[in-house]
């Protein structure tokens, strides 16, 4: 699905030319960009329904299909981390909205920068979703070529991504390339050295990169008010360039807002923040227990905000999809997840001991002594079975 005109646009200026001054950019007062409520009635904004007035019921119910399918796949790889398949797993749920949204404001030829969570950004690229997985059970380092999809691989590091992003963004434009970059980073992450330099570098240089903040209320267990005492997308007044809080559980808005900011990129306009207001509704990773720092009515709350449920009320409201396309895409859903369970049962085993490769160029003591009592501890289980 294509909601991004490929259509030829005006070249961006060359580096060094003249920049106009930053402009209050629309919808930057403290409430939500709300193109759908949560009950799914489509609501007017003036300064962003230019960006989705073209949208056909093809691309809606695409919007819906993209949505429900990386949200399937998403249990799928939660469940295969349970089952002892995958050494860890990330969840997305509750952020498809922001995901897709952004996603599908993408064209071809901007270039992507996300962490470890974007998995539907990764689907709106054309990444296969099982090339996510490999990483996760141990098997590769990504699994994907970047320059394939100008989708980057993940990134651990927190924060790092944005000066990679940043400084990509800066090639391009010296290139004269009509293209733009944006950059995923979560509300902990917008705490980090790295976000503010990446933030002071794209607004002196005018870069044409986005940063795309996941605002999901929690780093780890850490609150968002530990993060900052004001909204996070008015840290971008304090470096020179605009910032917009949108409704991440809104597909359309998401979407409507990013097309802006990419577009406003590509007019040389220079970088923009993007705060989409969303949440996590399952642990940090697999290996984080929310019920330690959170309280279920919480959750709750979030619950009615959900951004499929969202996004189903208003295509059945509007008479935009039918019981037919609803039942096409479960049963789209339940192959995905065989798939994805077949494809991640085939891959190999992952090698124990690589772990201490590379860690030194010439080797070193310690790591000889490590890698020998793990060798010894692994072959304790094997004594034991034999002594069964």
């Amino acid at each position: 699905m294509t909601v991004e005109s490929t259509a030829a646009r005006k070249p961006r200026r060359s580096a060094g030319t003249k920049r106009t001054a930053a402009k209050k950019p629309p919808g930057s007062q403290p409430d939500l960009v709300q193109l759908l409520t949560p009950e799914g009635r489509r609501v007017e904004s003036a300064e962003y329904d230019a960006y989705v007035a073209d949208i056909t019921p093809e691309e809606l119910r695409g919007l819906y299909r993209d949505m429900v399918l990386t949200r399937r796949f998403d249990a799928e790889a939660t469940s295969l981390q349970r089952q002892g398949e995958l050494g860890l797993w990330a969840s997305l749920l509750g952020q498809e909205a922001a995901q897709i949204g952004s996603g599908r404001a993408t064209r071809e030829d901007d270039y992507v920068f996300p962490t470890y969570r974007e998995h539907g950004v990764a689907w709106c690229r054309g990444v296969d979703p099982t090339n996510l997985l490999g990483m996760f059970r141990g098997v590769n380092n990504g699994g994907w070529d970047p320059n394939s999809n100008n989708f980057h691989l993940y990134t651990i590091v927190i924060g790092s991504q944005t000066l990679h992003a940043t400084g990509y963004a800066m090639g391009i434009a010296k290139d004269g390339a009509d293209s733009a970059v944006i950059a995923y980073f979560g509300d902990g992450a917008s705490s980090q050295g790295d976000v503010a330099e990446a933030f002071t570098f794209s607004a002196v240089y005018n870069a044409p990169v986005v940063f795309f903040c996941q605002n999901n209320q929690w780093a780890i267990s850490e609150p968002t008010e530990r993060q900052t005492r004001v909204p996070l997308y008015q840290r971008a007044q304090g470096y020179g360039f605009p910032g917009v809080r949108v409704d991440g559980n809104d597909v359309l808005a998401c979407l409507a807002v990013t097309k802006w900011a990419l577009e406003r990129a590509r007019r040389g306009e220079g970088p923009t923040l993007v705060e989409a207001y969303t949440y996590r509704m399952g642990a940090h990773t697999t290996s984080d227990d929310p019920t330690k720092y959170r309280a279920d009515e919480e959750r709750e709350a979030w619950e009615v905000k959900d951004p499929i449920l969202r996004m189903r009320a208003y295509l059945e409201e509007s008479g935009q999809a039918d019981e037919a396309f609803f039942t096409e895409l479960e049963a789209e859903s339940e192959a995905l997840g065989k798939r994805v369970r077949e494809v991640v049962r085939a891959m190999p085993d992952p090698d124990r001991f690589a772990m201490f490769e590379n860690a030194y160029a010439d080797g070193h003591a310690l790591v000889d002594e490590e890698r020998a009592q793990f060798a010894a501890y692994q072959a304790s289980f094997a004594d034991e079975g034999e002594g069964k």
